[in-house]
């Protein structure tokens, strides 16, 4: 499952890729959230975690500090209804379904696309939730750019990063390191362990491009991130992590209106793990991924977008799964038109899998100009989610006759901006059909149960001065629907309510803003009977531009030293603090 790897630039303006194709993210008619850069090195993000937590629709739960196993939910959907690309390429365990945002290294992150709402008409499986796209760094066309961060704080944490930037005209590349390391807490004192579990990282990415005269542009780029990850557990206590993702991207334009990509790659997720340095088990999945995409511009403001994706899925390690491998094909249509005031997007996608066979999905997306500034979105998609190996194949455990997920979503937007305020009001109502869960009685997943999510979404962002404020608000109703005893249920580990706001000022070469977040009570299990308490936290952060070159940041996160949990049982980090100088030549 690819997307298009690296959009070109729009200038003024940030890019997306919610249709497959480069636009402003003001066009859209999807609801999008950009994390860029600048954000992440503004926000002293210690992870992608850090970046997204608050965002609309965003919310996590962790099973301890940093490093540790963390699961996504967005607008309440599954963790694994949450399509997740980096540089075009899927990424994610084919066993788990499920993505470790805690291993991907946020120092090596150019933006993050947070796209709401079901895409399976334009990605396939897993898009019920919607798509989250990371872009690691790229070199420029000007020359070399060097990059240094050193940063140190409490709890023995430790973070490095160093990179080299450049290019001229034609040929850019980037190469970058990064490291970070803390001796965390005790995350489950309830097991008879009472030590510290820890954390290190060594991640390293490499990117090159070239522009040919004929206009055609070839672009590789690869990704390494190697952990060592303390834990506790009844059985297993410590996780050696590899995930990995390299992908090649050509594209060429063989008529003005006729615009080629061709792109594939793989992505790998392995881990080993032991008991007191014991070896006892290991988990390892590649994704070979190829696409061919072809943008067609039909008229001034009418374009078509034809294509066909190809995964193959392997399964390998010390379990033997009954099938082991198999393979999707997606053919995609995608149509885009503006006319005056008016947008439209259609959309329809046929996925055949080896082993559920063949589904369809479509969507349709209306917009209309009411004003200067003011536009006014309506949408309608289905999609759907393919079991996963484990819920297919684990010994004793997987039910091989499952079938996929099917999803159905309502939504309604209101999109403004003026004077500098940019603000966004959507609803949503999302169904999902033959949603997978456990089944106690047959002590095996099975298509038991469907869930009903309703959702608001709120954010505002406005400047004065040198004070720039942005918040975000979430308000979501993710109910059991189903015919069993839990009907009516809350769904485990979600928040009815969440927001997130930012503050930061920037005056000559000082700077300080806070986040603060806060998320109402939930349940961590299915009966609703194990309480999860909603919490609040506090993070300060502050910058002073020492000189052109160096900047000295200090943040302090949690400083209200909240204890709260985002998983029963396991514990988050209290207060601490993180000092880092930075070395990024001016340009």
């Amino acid at each position: 499952m690819t997307a298009a790897a690296e959009p070109a630039p729009v200038m003024g303006d940030l890019i997306v890729t919610a249709s497959r194709t480069s636009e402003a993210v003001t066009d859209t008619l999807a609801p999008v959230s950009v994390v860029t850069r600048d954000d992440l090195e503004r926000l002293q993000s210690q992870d992608v975690l850090d970046a997204l937590v608050g965002l609309p629709g965003v919310t996590f739960a962790t099973n301890g500090g940093p490093g540790k196993s963390s699961s996504l939910f967005l607008r309440g959907t599954e963790s694994d209804h949450v399509l997740v690309l980096i540089d075009g390429i899927k990424v994610g365990s084919a066993t788990t379904g499920s993505t470790p945002f805690e291993q991907i290294p946020v120092d090596q992150i150019d933006r993050i696309e947070i796209v709401r709402g079901p895409r399976s008409s334009l990605y396939g499986s897993e898009a019920i939730g919607g798509v989250i796209q990371i872009f690691t760094r790229r070199g420029g066309r000007d020359g070399l750019t060097p990059s240094f961060a050193l940063g140190g704080g409490s709890r023995g944490d430790g973070r490095i990063e160093a990179g080299l930037r450049g290019g001229d005209g034609h040929t850019w590349f980037s190469v970058g390191l990064s490291g970070r390391t803390t001796d965390g807490v005790d995350v489950r004192p309830s097991i008879n362990e009472p030590d510290r579990d820890g954390y290190r990282t060594l991640a390293g990415s490499a990117s090159v491009g070239h522009v040919f005269g004929s206009g055609a542009e070839l672009s590789a780029r690869y990704l390494r991130s190697e952990g060592d990850n303390e834990f506790d557990s009844t059985s297993q206590n410590q996780s050696d992590t590899v995930n990995q993702v390299f992908g090649l991207t050509g594209r060429y334009a063989p008529l003005p209106r006729w615009h080629v990509m061709l792109s594939g790659g793989q992505s790998l997720d392995a881990s080993d793990n032991l008991r007191d340095g014991v070896f006892g088990s290991r988990f390892k999945t590649r994704r070979d991924h190829l696409s061919w995409q072809n943008d067609v511009a039909l008229a001034a403001g009418h374009g078509l977008t034809l294509g066909v994706d190809y995964q193959n899925d392997r399964v390998e390690g010390t379990t033997a799964y009954a099938e082991d491998r198999r393979d999707n094909t997606g053919l995609f249509a995608i149509y885009q038109g503006s006319l005056a005031a008016h947008d439209l997007q259609l959309s329809l996608r046929e996925d055949d899998n080896a082993q559920f066979g063949r589904n369809t999905t479509g969507g349709v997306a209306y917009g209309y100009r009411v004003g200067p500034g003011l536009r006014a979105v309506a949408s309608y998609a289905t999609a759907f989610k393919a079991p996963t190996f484990n819920e297919l194949y684990f010994p004793n455990f997987g039910s091989p006759d499952l079938h996929p997920e099917d999803a159905r979503n309502v939504e309604l937007g209101l999109q403004g901006q003026a004077a500098g305020h940019q603000w966004a009001l959507n609803a949503f109502r999302t169904q999902i059909d033959e949603l997978i869960a456990f089944d106690a009685d047959l002590g095996a997943p099975s298509n038991i149960d469907r869930a009903l999510i309703r959702g608001i979404e709120a954010q505002l962002g406005t400047q004065f001065g040198d004070l720039r404020l942005q918040s975000y608000l979430t308000w979501l109703k993710p109910e059991n629907d189903g015919n069993g005893a839990h009907r009516g249920n809350t769904l485990p580990r979600r928040r009815e309510r969440s927001a997130r706001l930012d503050v930061d000022y920037e005056r000559r070469a000082f700077s300080a803003g806070l986040t603060l977040y806060g998320a109402s009570s939930g349940f961590d299990n299915i009966a609703n009977t194990t309480p999860l308490p909603g919490y609040a936290t506090l993070n300060l952060r502050f910058g002073w531009q020492a000189l052109p070159q160096w900047l000295l940041q200090l943040e302090g996160r949690n400083v209200l030293d909240k204890d709260y949990e985002t998983a029963a049982t396991y514990e988050t980090y209290g207060a601490s603090v993180m000092a880092t100088v930075r070395f990024t030549p001016q340009s």
